[in-house]
C-alpha cells in the first residue's frame, strides 16, 4: 500500500515539473539537470546547472512593473482525482494545515527561490494568499498534494517539499511568468528600421527642406511632388491634405484625398491615382511611389502621436523623400537615417516676410486694429472677446480646434474677405497650421496654455519657443495683403516674456515616438489570454526596450476606450481597431456613442442610416445658445467617427455616403451657429441670469447689488484681469462657464436657487429655535 502511494505520487509529480526548470527544491535538496543535489553543494550563479541564464545580448533585462501583472482565476477540476489523496492517507486538519502554509510563507529561502522563478514581494505575496485560499476552500485536493501536505502535517515530510505546488499555481494564476522571455523579445522596440523591409531595400535619397513658418519650404517640396510620376503628402491635419489634394487637382495632376474619415478617388470606377494626399497616419508603407512628402516633421516627437512621423520616416518606399519642417529637427533625422544607411541633404529656406514684436501691449480692446487675430487657448476667452469685440460695433470671426473643417474654412474665408466688414478674428492655436488668413497683427491673450505631458498628466504651461514662432509667423504671410507681420499681446506684463521666448533657439529634437502595433499586442494576448486589452498594453510598455533615440508614445486614450469597451465581447484585432478611434474623451456625447457602435457591433447588427439619425435625433435645428452649439460639434465628431469606422469596417458600417450627406448639412448649420455666436452667448447669459433672479424680490433683496451675468468679464490665466482704457470686465463667473461647457442647463439653475432658498429658510428656522431654546434655559 506504502508503495502505491509513493510511486503514484511520483508519477503525478512528474506532471507538474516543467523541463525548462533546472532547481525545484525538497527538504533539503534541490533538483538539477543533473539529480538531486545536497542545498549546501547548491553551485553558484554563472555555475553549470544554475537555473540563471544571462544572456550576453540583454545582460540586464527591463525590471517589468510587477503592478500591473493582473491575477487570472485558476481553473481547478478536482474530478479526475475525487478522493484519491484522503483514501491513500487522511483527512486533512484546516487549522494545522494553515500552520503549515504560514510557516511556509515565512522562509526566506522559498521567497528567495521565487524571487528567482520572477515572483517579487508583491507577487509572491499575492501568488500565496491565491494558493493558500485554494488549499483551505477546495472540497478535494488534487491527490500528490494532498498526499505532500499530509505527510508534512504528520512530520513526515518537509515543508520546502510544497514549493513546486506553488510556483505551478503561481504560474497559473500570473502566466507572463512562464514566457517572459518571448514577452520581452515582442515588445523589443530597439531597431525599428528593420520593420520595413520594404523600405531599406531601395536606397531612398532625402531632402530635408529647413527654415520657419512662411519661407516656403513646403512650397518647394510640394513642386518636387506634382513634378513627379507617383507621390504621396503626409500631413498632420486634414485641413493641410485638403489643401494639397485641391491643388494638386487644379494644376492637372490627378490626385486623391486619403483621410481617416475621407477616401476620394478622381477616377470615376475608384481606380487610384498616381498620386494621393494623406493625413500622416493613413500613409501606406507598402506602396511604391517616386516622390513623398512629409510635412511638420517636428512632429515626431509629439507624445502622442509622435509614433506617425516616425513610421513615415523609416517606412516610406520612395526614391525621394521630401522632409519640412523646423531647423531644430535636421541633426536628429540625420541621426535617425544614419542606422538606415541613408544620408540627408539639407535645404534651408528664410523666411519671406518679416515679422516684429511690438514695444506696446494691446491692453484694451478699444485699440484693435482690421487684420488683428488674438490668440487664446481657452474656448471660454474666445467666447467672452468675441462678445465684447462685437460690443463696440466690430464684426469677428471665430476659429477653434472643435470647429468641423468646413466651418474653419468658412470662418477663415469670412475674416479674409475684403468686401467683408468682419477684420477681427480670436481663434486658438488651431491657426498655427492648415489655414491661410490675411493677419497683419497677432496678439497673444495669455502665454499659458494647458498641456499633456508624455505621462499623459494635463499641466498648465508656458508655450514653448516652438509653438510661440509657429503661431506669430502667422502674421504678415507672404501671399497675403499684409507684408510685414506683428506680435504682441494683450497685456505689458506678457511683452516682455513674449520676448524672452521668441529670443530663445527652439529645443532641439532628441526623440521619436514609437506605438506598439496590432500584431504585436495579438502576439501578447496569445501568451496572455485572459488579459484585458488595457493590462496587455500596460505590459507591453512595462517590458519595452528601446534605445536612445526612441520613446513609446502616450497610450492614454487608447487605455481609456479599451476599458470602456472591456465588458462588450469582440475579437481582440476589431477591439484594437476600435480603441484606435480619435475621439475626443472629454466629449460625454461621443463617449456614449462610440460605447453604442461598439455594442451594436458586437450584434453583428449593421449601423444603418436610420439607427444613426434615431441615435443623434436628427435633424437637428439651429443652436439657440452655446450649450447648443457644443452638442452640435459633437454630434459632428460622432459622425467622423461613424466615417472612421466604415473604413475599417465596411460591412458593418454601410451608410457612409448617407452619413456624410447629413454632416454636411449639419456643418452648415454649426457655420450658423458661429456666424451668430455673440447672439447665442448672449442668450445663455440671459439664460444664467433669469435663473440667478431671486424667486421673490419682495424678500427685502434688491437687483442692484447683485453683478449679473451680463457685466462682462475677461477669463484669462489671470482671473478677472481690467481691459485697460475701459475698466469693463468680461464675463467669467463659475456659473457661466459651467453652462457654457454644457455642464448646467438654466433648468438646473432655478432647481439649485429653489433648494438654496428653502435651505436658507431652514437655516433661519433652526438659528430662531435654538436662539430660544437658549434663551429660555436662561
Amino acid at each position: 500500500m506504502l508503495v502505491n502511494r509513493y510511486m503514484y505520487l511520483f508519477s503525478r509529480f512528474q506532471r507538474h515539473i516543467n523541463t525548462n526548470t533546472t532547481r525545484i527544491t525538497f527538504g533539503s535538496c534541490y533538483l538539477s539537470s543533473s539529480g538531486y543535489v545536497p542545498l549546501h553543494k547548491k553551485p553558484q550563479a554563472g555555475a553549470v546547472g544554475c537555473s540563471r541564464n544571462v544572456s550576453s545580448k540583454s545582460s540586464h533585462p527591463k525590471p517589468p512593473d510587477t503592478s500591473l501583472f493582473v491575477p487570472v482565476s485558476v481553473k481547478t477540476d478536482s474530478s479526475v482525482d475525487g478522493s484519491v489523496g484522503a483514501e491513500l492517507t487522511q483527512p486533512l486538519d484546516k487549522n494545522e494545515l494553515l500552520k503549515v502554509l504560514n510557516r511556509f510563507y515565512k522562509r526566506k529561502e522559498m521567497q528567495k527561490l521565487a524571487a528567482d522563478h520572477g515572483l517579487d514581494v508583491r507577487l509572491f505575496h499575492q501568488a500565496f494568499i491565491s494558493f493558500r485560499k485554494y488549499v483551505l476552500e477546495m472540497t478535494t485536493l488534487p491527490a500528490d498534494l494532498h498526499i505532500i501536505l499530509s505527510d508534512i502535517c504528520c512530520g513526515a515530510g518537509h515543508i520546502d517539499d510544497i514549493y513546486p505546488y506553488f510556483i505551478h499555481h503561481a504560474k497559473q494564476i500570473f502566466p507572463m511568468l512562464d514566457c517572459m522571455d518571448d514577452l520581452r523579445k515582442i515588445s523589443d522596440l530597439r531597431v525599428p528600421a528593420n520593420w520595413y523591409p520594404e523600405a531599406r531595400a531601395i536606397q531612398r535619397k532625402v531632402i530635408f527642406h529647413a527654415g520657419p513658418t512662411n519661407s516656403g519650404k513646403t512650397y518647394h517640396a510640394i513642386q518636387c511632388y506634382l513634378a513627379a510620376k507617383s507621390g504621396v503628402y503626409c500631413g498632420p491635419l486634414k485641413l493641410l491634405a485638403h489643401e494639397i489634394f485641391e491643388k494638386s487637382n487644379n494644376a492637372g495632376v490627378p490626385c486623391d484625398l486619403v483621410t481617416g474619415e475621407e477616401r476620394t478617388f478622381v477616377d470615376l470606377n475608384g481606380r487610384a491615382s498616381g498620386h494621393v494626399a494623406c493625413t500622416i497616419e493613413m500613409c501606406s508603407v507598402s506602396t511604391s511611389y517616386e516622390v513623398a512628402v512629409i510635412d511638420e516633421i517636428q512632429m515626431i516627437r509629439d507624445p502622442s502621436r509622435g509614433w506617425a512621423w516616425t513610421r513615415a520616416l523609416l517606412g516610406l518606399c520612395a526614391e525621394e523623400i521630401h522632409v519640412c519642417g523646423e531647423p531644430a529637427a535636421i541633426d536628429f533625422v540625420r541621426e535617425l537615417l544614419y542606422t538606415t544607411g541613408e544620408e540627408v541633404e539639407v535645404h534651408t529656406y528664410q523666411r519671406l516676410t518679416p515679422f516684429s514684436v511690438l514695444d506696446n501691449a494691446v491692453e484694451s480692446l478699444d485699440n484693435l486694429r482690421p487684420g488683428d487675430c488674438i490668440v487664446c487657448f481657452s474656448k471660454n476667452d474666445i467666447y467672452s472677446i468675441s462678445r465684447n469685440i462685437e460690443a463696440r460695433g466690430l464684426q469677428c470671426a471665430v476659429i477653434y480646434g472643435s470647429l468641423p473643417p468646413g466651418t474653419k474654412l468658412s470662418q477663415a474665408k469670412k475674416f479674409n474677405d475684403p468686401d467683408d466688414p468682419c477684420k477681427i478674428l480670436v481663434a486658438t492655436d488651431a491657426i498655427g497650421m492648415g489655414l491661410n488668413l490675411n493677419i497683419k497683427r497677432i496678439i497673444f491673450n495669455s502665454l499659458v496654455k494647458p498641456n499633456v505631458n508624455e505621462k499623459g498628466e494635463k499641466q498648465m504651461e508656458t508655450i514653448s519657443t516652438s509653438q510661440a514662432l509657429q503661431i506669430a509667423g502667422r502674421a504678415g504671410r507672404f501671399s497675403s495683403k499684409f507684408k510685414e507681420g506683428e506680435v504682441t499681446t494683450m497685456h505689458q506684463d506678457d511683452l516682455p516674456v513674449l520676448k524672452e521666448i521668441l529670443s530663445q533657439s527652439v529645443d532641439p529634437i532628441e526623440m521619436a515616438g514609437l506605438h506598439p502595433t496590432a500584431e504585436q499586442i495579438e502576439m501578447f494576448a496569445y501568451h496572455l489570454p485572459d488579459a484585458t486589452l488595457s493590462n496587455l498594453v500596460d505590459i507591453f510598455v512595462s517590458l519595452s526596450q528601446v534605445d536612445g533615440l526612441y520613446f513609446v508614445c502616450n497610450i492614454d486614450d487608447f487605455k481609456f476606450l479599451a476599458d470602456m469597451i472591456q465588458h462588450i465581447p469582440l475579437n481582440l484585432r476589431s477591439r484594437y481597431v476600435f480603441c484606435t478611434a480619435p475621439i475626443n474623451k472629454k466629449q460625454p456625447f461621443v463617449c456614449t456613442s462610440f460605447l453604442k457602435f461598439a455594442r451594436q457591433f458586437s450584434r453583428d447588427e449593421p449601423l444603418i442610416f436610420a439607427w444613426v439619425c434615431r441615435h443623434i435625433s436628427w435633424p437637428l435645428a439651429p443652436p439657440k445658445n452655446i450649450k447648443d452649439l457644443v452638442h452640435l460639434e459633437a454630434v459632428h465628431d460622432v459622425l467622423d467617427l461613424y466615417l472612421w469606422l466604415s473604413y475599417r469596417f465596411m460591412d458593418m458600417f454601410p451608410d457612409t455616403a448617407l452619413v456624410r450627406e447629413i454632416q454636411q448639412e449639419l456643418d452648415n448649420i454649426i457655420q450658423q451657429g458661429v456666424r451668430n455666436i455673440t447672439r447665442l452667448i448672449r442668450a445663455t447669459d440671459t439664460a444664467i441670469t433669469d435663473a440667478l433672479q431671486p424667486q421673490s424680490s419682495r424678500q427685502g433683496q434688491t437687483g442692484g447689488s447683485r453683478r449679473t451675468a451680463s457685466n462682462a468679464y475677461l477669463t484669462s490665466s489671470r482671473n478677472q484681469r481690467e481691459q485697460g482704457g475701459t475698466g469693463e470686465l468680461m464675463d467669467s463667473s463659475l456659473t457661466s462657464r459651467l453652462v457654457r461647457d454644457g455642464l448646467l442647463t438654466p433648468d438646473l439653475l432655478r432647481q439649485l436657487q429653489r433648494e438654496w432658498s428653502k435651505d436658507q429658510k431652514q437655516e433661519f428656522t433652526n438659528q430662531r429655535l435654538i436662539k430660544n431654546f437658549k434663551y429660555k434655559n436662561k
